[in-house]
């Protein structure tokens, strides 16, 4: 399952190497604990903080995509990846 970011935990090395255990949309029941779980190992996540909330199951679905906080973490999207993103928006508007 995908975590708010929209990065597929199960594709992913850290997961595979069982530092971490995998995150879950921001609506998910388990977001909470997971934030938690996260806090609770020194990581912590801004990302799923905000999705929490915000009730936006993922960053990809939210109407302030891309936000400040993408562009300040600069990850898990490049400042690239965020500039093409405002370009398309601005197209969907037309």
């Amino acid at each position: 399952m995908p975590g708010a970011c929209g990065i597929a935990c199960e594709v992913c090395m850290i997961r595979e190497k069982g530092v971490c255990r995998g995150c879950a949309p921001g609506t998910d029941a388990e977001a909470q604990a997971m934030l938690e779980w996260l806090k609770g190992i020194g990581l912590g996540c801004r990302v799923l903080d905000c999705a929490i909330k915000n009730q936006v199951d993922y960053c990809l679905r939210c109407h302030n995509l891309p936000c400040d906080l993408l562009y300040q973490a600069e990850h898990p999207y490049s400042k690239g990846f965020l500039d093409m993103f405002k370009v398309i928006k601005e197209v969907l508007k037309k």
